[in-house]
Order: C-alpha cells, then structure tokens, then sequence
C-alpha cells in the first residue's frame, strides 16, 4: 500500500490526487459491497437504478467497515453530491448517485470534496438504448465536468440487466465509435484483473483528461 501521490496539478486548479492503490480499493468495495446486496430482494434486473444504488450503497458501506480490507477507518462510501461543471456557475449542474471519502487525502491537501465520484446505470448489451444512455448520461458528465470535474480518475456501475460483461462493452464502444470516439473506447482494466473490470479515458478541456473505471455488476 502507498500513500497518495503528488499528481501534476492541472491548469487552473489541481487535480485531486488519488493513488493507484484507493482506486482498486474503490473497486473491491464495489465488488464486495454488491455481494452483500444481491441477497436484498430490492435488488433485481426488473428494479429501478435507484433502488438498486441504494442497496448497493449500504453493502458497500458494510464491506468498508467489515475489518476485511486495510482501508477500514479511512475511506467513507457517501450519498451522491451536486456538483457544478464549471466554477462560475452559481447552480449545480450535475447531481451524482454515490462519492468516496478518504480521510488521509483530504487531511493530506485539504480536500474537502469527495475525493471519487461513482455513477450508476442500467445496461445490457440487448439494449440500444441502454448503453446509449450510459455513454450520454454517464460517460458524457464526466468528460464534460459535471462529475468530478478535479478528479483524475471517475467511476462508474453497470447493472447487467441481460448479457454479459463483454456484450455490454461492444454496444457501448459501437455507439462511442459512431461518434467519432474511437480511441475512447472501453477496454480490460489495468487495476483489477477481473471480467467485470474495465476502463476508458476522455477528453476534457485544456488538454487535461479523465480515467474512468468501470465495473458491470451481474445478478444472481
């Protein structure tokens, strides 16, 4: 385990710094956390992505505190936040389903933000639209700023409602590439060696870019 590393700052204001080491922390306190609500009968293909958020919050919450992993005590799972996509706006722009909090990052650099943003969707490979939305009201508010729009590395949760995994990432990088975002496609994660576990990284403003880690959650 490392400490938070001192990242490039980005133009205007730096960038939140989160190691390597907290975002697969992240990542296996999704995976945890969803073991533990899949046994919640809220938690179906048929139930809406707030309800099913909700439950996967409080796994999460309980798979942080189990004394399982050594990052108990010193990340936080928190409900969403609003979040502005640009500071001179004086109206949340953005309202995301859950945020992280690390105590020794924010201690460390005086963050008082969340220091990781983790958005939710439905998704299935049999569906179009789905995975459309995915891109346009996921992967679009973080590339735009409206998530995380200081942090270097996003998160985001696909609820399999049908298909797998790899169906799902085809229909997703089909619909990135006939937006022209081929090179933003979605590909294995170099964090976690796991078929859920993927990543992409986009754009944004002045040359910066953001990481996005993905991770698509199957029901029993």
């Amino acid at each position: 385990m490392t400490l938070p590393s001192d990242d490039p700052a980005a133009l205007g204001h730096p960038l939140i710094p989160l190691a390597r080491d907290w975002a697969v922390a992240i990542l296996r306190t999704i995976e945890a956390g969803w073991l533990l609500s899949v046994e919640h009968p809220n938690v179906n293909t048929a139930a809406r992505e707030i309800a099913i958020t909700t439950q996967l919050r409080d796994g999460m919450i309980q798979a942080a505190e189990s004394g399982k992993f050594w990052w108990k005590g010193r990340m936080f799972v928190l409900p969403g936040t609003e979040s502005r996509s640009r500071p001179d706006i004086s109206q949340p722009d953005g309202l995301t389903d859950m945020s992280i909090f690390v105590i020794e990052i924010a201690a460390r650099y005086g963050v008082h933000d969340p220091q990781a943003i983790i958005e939710c969707k439905r998704v299935s490979g049999e569906s179009a639209r789905l995975c459309r939305e995915y891109v346009e009201n996921g992967i679009d508010r973080f590339r735009d700023g409206k998530y995380g729009r200081y942090h270097s590395i996003g998160f985001m949760i696909g609820y399999l409602i049908s298909e797998g995994a790899q169906a799902a990432v085809e229909r997703i990088n089909d619909y990135l590439n006939r937006s022209s975002c081929c090179a933003e496609n979605l590909e294995r994660s170099n964090l976690v060696n796991e078929s859920w576990a993927w990543q992409s990284e986009h754009p944004r403003e002045e040359n910066k870019t953001i990481e996005l880690q993905h991770a698509f959650l199957t029901f029993p």
